[in-house]
């Protein structure tokens, strides 16, 4: 069964190593530009322009100016893997679920964002796009989906700056108009073959027996005849695909619905899983807080910081937030969950924070030690503490 609400979103950046040189060199943008090198090189990456005069990748730098003799050809200067990474962290402010396939494309799954529409979704994403072409100046298209293959295929499209948005249950009708090479895995030697027998569209496999469909595509052909209907049940994978990540739940012995109450909780589980990030040498960029209710039913909500940090105060703002989008069903909770991604190794700090940062690093280390040990009294944040009960009367 198709997804409630299309929350696979592929993210596709538009000729990057071309993208990236022309950031550097605004000067060049609507001409005919690639990026290789002059001399017995290849083209590394062309811009949309120079691909309508024939330039592709890999061609050789050679051929590349015999077709298109008026080509600009720049150099590599940019950075191509640090742009990489400041994109997928924009990535990840909107969502802790982000699949860095390679260094220009990935795929995000917004299911824990909250949103409650096709529409909140698109408004999102089209946020994301904006903000990555604002701050990085690189292109990007975006196709949204059910799942990672419809949402690539959607992706590819209509680039540049390509946005498409399949709806639940158009899977099918979407892809069934398309070239047949459009489905991933069909290179040109496969789709030449399908055509020579008369598929020249996805919808075309449908007009074929069994037989016919074995003798095309071999035993695994009811896979591809379901890839051909829009069906995929893979998952999108978090980016780092963390070596660790640091969790810690809790049962209620009764369903609680006090928002207060949660609060705490979340914010305990917190102060308890922060030491052990410390001395791990490590710093965590996500959170994801998951609630369960009575029912066994469960939704959950998570959110990337800015900068890794292996601090308390960064996340505590998070709780009220991520529990607002996470706590949908506003009924009373059976459990709840704090679990920390995203994990690096300690190092690098804002310069902003780093110095008030450093201080707070201090008096955690004192905490840490004075609550190690197993000793019969601990250090308590004030948040830690149960509410009064008011006095009766």
């Amino acid at each position: 069964m198709p997804s409630a609400l299309p929350t696979i979103v592929h993210l596709d950046a538009d000729a990057f190593f071309v993208s990236v040189e022309l950031a550097l060199q605004p000067q060049y943008r609507g001409k005919k530009v690639a990026v290789g090198g002059r001399e017995r090189g290849i083209i590394a990456s062309a811009s949309y322009e120079a691909r309508a005069c024939g330039v592709y990748t890999p061609m050789p730098t050679a051929r590349a100016l015999k077709v298109c003799p008026d080509l600009i050809l720049l150099p590599h200067k940019g950075s191509y893997g640090d742009v990489s990474r400041k994109m997928f962290d924009l990535c990840e402010t909107l969502t802790p679920y982000v699949q860095r396939n390679s260094i220009d494309e990935g795929y995000l799954d917004l299911s824990p964002c909250g949103l409650k529409s096709a529409g909140d979704i698109e408004r999102a994403v089209r946020g994301l796009q904006k903000r990555i072409w604002d701050e990085l100046e690189i292109p990007v298209s975006m196709g949204i989906a059910t799942n990672k293959l419809v949402s690539q295929i959607a992706s590819k499209l209509r680039k540049p700056r390509g946005f498409v948005v399949v709806l639940p249950g158009d899977e099918a009708s979407f892809l069934e108009p398309l070239a047949i090479g459009k489905l991933p895995g069909v290179g040109d030697k496969t789709e030449t073959a399908l055509q020579t027998h008369g598929v020249w569209k996805i919808s075309d496999l449908f007009t074929k027996t069994e037989r016919e469909l074995e003798a095309l595509l071999g035993r695994d052909w009811p896979s591809f005849l379901a890839m051909a209907r829009g069906e995929d049940d893979r998952e999108v994978h978090t980016g780092h695909e963390d070596a660790k990540s640091y969790s810690q739940q809790e049962t209620f012995s009764r369903n609680i619905g006090e928002i207060a109450e949660i609060e705490r909780v979340a914010k305990g589980m917190i102060d308890a899983l922060m030491p052990a990030i410390r001395g791990d040498g490590k710093r965590v960029r996500t959170m994801t807080i998951k609630v369960r209710y009575g029912d066994f039913s469960q939704e959950s909500a998570g959110r990337s910081l800015p900068e890794a940090s292996d601090l308390e105060q960064p996340f505590y703002p998070l709780v009220p937030v991520l529990l607002k989008q996470a706590w949908s069903k506003q009924r009373p909770l059976r459990l709840v969950s704090v679990r920390f991604s995203g994990v690096e190794d300690g190092g690098r700090q804002l310069d902003l924070f780093a110095e008030t940062d450093e201080k707070r690093r201090k008096l955690a280390a004192v905490l840490d030690r004075m609550n190690s040990g197993g000793k019969s009294f601990r250090v308590q944040h004030g948040h830690q503490l149960p509410p009064k009960k008011a006095p009766e009367r």
